[in-house]
């Protein structure tokens, strides 16, 4: 009855170690498509914000050219006059500081995107390496414990001579004395002569 217990144990630490190992792998691949999904947003942020590049630009080059058919109207020489001269490179500086703040601002949102999807990946690789680790360890301690009851410990074998049980050597290959009794020395030491191995 013991084999089938041990190897009906045996099976079941064998699934539970395949649970781990399968589970790890789910989560690794959990994590790349999370990745994924941090770069996509990352490439359509990127996409964002060279959009309000753009329009931003635009903004400004529409603002000009009312800028300066405005003062046209009013009769200033727009090449010659230092105020309007003045008015436009100051419109000219504010929409580049515009455009320069939102370039940047999209830069950092890439790099945050690339360093999380870096962390997601890196969780996904130490799940992995956990969930096969688990599960070998896990299959290694159901082995033992199979091996162990596949194979018991042997009981110590029992002599009899002359009707009297002589008791198993100890380490030391005497006797244990029995406290209680005075075994017949001459008699049990002839017999372990006898019967330990030569050589």
């Amino acid at each position: 009855m013991a084999f089938p217990f041990a190897a009906l144990m045996l099976g079941s630490q064998g699934v539970s170690a395949l649970g781990s190992i399968m589970g790890g792998m789910a989560q690794k691949s959990a994590a790349e498509l999370n990745a994924f999904n941090i770069e996509t947003e990352k490439e359509l942020g990127k996409a964002q914000a060279l959009q309000q590049h753009n329009n931003r630009l635009e903004v400004y080059r529409s603002n000009l050219s009312s800028n300066i058919a405005s003062f046209a109207a009013q009769g200033r020489d727009v090449g010659a006059d230092r105020s309007v001269a003045a008015f436009l490179d100051r419109q000219q500086e504010i929409a580049t500081d515009d455009t320069a703040n939102s370039d940047f601002m999209a830069m950092m949102q890439g790099m945050k995107a690339d360093s999380q999807a870096a962390a997601v990946r890196a969780e996904g690789r130490a799940a992995l390496s956990a969930g096969i680790i688990n599960g070998f360890t896990t299959l290694a301690g159901g082995l033992n414990q199979y091996m162990q009851v596949k194979m018991p410990s042997p009981s110590p074998t029992r002599i009899t001579v002359g009707g009297s049980e002589l008791a198993p050597r100890t380490s030391s290959g005497a006797p244990p004395v029995r406290f209680g009794s005075t075994p017949r020395r001459s008699l049990l030491n002839s017999a372990y002569d006898f019967l330990s191995p030569r050589g």
